[in-house]
């Protein structure tokens, strides 16, 4: 008989609502427009999804100069890009779809707000990350500084007499970003902040859900991509509660002697990685062991976001056309 093995799942976990809206995006721009529909950048990072797109005619680019045919749309990844990318497709005659997030939006007219009144921005992130690009593209050069840590944000030097204001890319660790905002607030004490946090409700709940599980078991599994900043942030959650942790991509990558020995195993995904993952995980443990579910709920999301309205309309317009066909 095979040994027993239970597995608490997550939840929330998976998809958030704006990747679910940018997979729905390139899906949507598909259908109205047909194939080859070009992407700049992963719309998400997820290379199962990404693939999955490419098979259905979408094309995926890191510049628009790559772009051959310039009647075809592009669309801009959830993560958001600086403000000389659509001047960019405008220039080269591109129609284009934005896909940014809009919690990632959010972040962007923070930043634009806080310039405008005069004040030097202190952006929590990490560096190199789309996002970070994306929101320090906002605005002019130098007038954003990026703070990576807590020891970033203790040795930072701001502009001289300029008043400052911090924000933080959406997906990053709660704890972390708790003790780096501390220390600004503490050598800054008139910094402005967000009314409300800049990190998504989606990275929060699936960090809270993590932190519920894994004192409970004695292994936990990350179904997420290593490029993907909040599957990361789940690994590091997950580890600074003492538990065990890896991040894999699929069920092909399990290394299967970490686990043996393992009667308790966490399972979450982070908000790139689709549920099918998740589920040829669970089957690929149930395949050896004699494995029992439980699901443990933290929150329940409700959080939709709706398709531009010029994708509405050019849905709209083909489904019609196909009705009359």
């Amino acid at each position: 008989m095979a040994p027993p093995l239970d597995i608490l799942l997550c939840s929330p976990r998976g998809f958030c609502a704006g990747v679910e809206r940018a997979v729905q995006m390139v899906e949507g721009a598909l259908e109205a427009f047909g194939a080859p529909v070009y992407v700049r950048h992963e719309i998400v990072h997820n290379r199962f999804v990404v693939d999955g797109l490419k098979r259905r005619g979408a094309v995926f680019v890191e510049a628009l100069d790559e772009i051959p045919d310039r009647t075809r749309p592009v669309i801009f990844s959830a993560h958001g890009v600086p403000k000389s990318v659509p001047e960019e497709a405008e220039r080269l005659g591109l129609a284009s779809l934005d896909a940014t997030c809009p919690l990632v939006t959010k972040v962007h007219r923070a930043a634009e707000s806080h310039h405008a009144k005069g004040r030097h921005v202190l952006l929590i992130g990490h560096t190199g990350h789309p996002e970070v690009i994306g929101t320090m593209g906002q605005l002019p050069e130098g007038a954003v500084t990026l703070v990576t840590s807590v020891e970033d944000a203790e040795r930072v030097v701001p502009p001289d007499g300029r008043a400052l204001a911090y924000t933080t890319q959406t997906t990053l660790s709660l704890d972390d970003t708790a003790e780096i905002v501390a220390v600004l607030v503490r050598r800054f004490p008139d910094i402005a902040g967000p009314h409300r946090q800049d990190i998504c409700y989606a990275t929060t709940n699936r960090q809270e859900a993590v932190k519920a599980v894994a004192p409970r078991v004695e292994a936990m599994i990350v179904v997420g991509a290593p490029n993907s900043s909040n599957s990361q942030r789940l690994r590091e959650v997950a580890e600074r509660e003492g538990c065990r942790a890896v991040l894999l991509a699929g069920a092909a990558d399990i290394d299967w002697t970490i686990f043996e020995g393992v009667t308790r195993l966490g399972i979450t995904a982070g908000a790139s990685a689709p549920e099918v993952l998740v589920e040829e995980m669970i089957a690929a443990f149930a395949a050896r062991r004699e494995v029992r579910v439980e699901t443990v709920v933290t929150a329940e999301e409700t959080v939709v976001f709706n398709l531009p309205k010029e994708l509405r309309d050019a849905l709209a317009a083909k489904r019609a056309r196909d009705r009359e066909d």
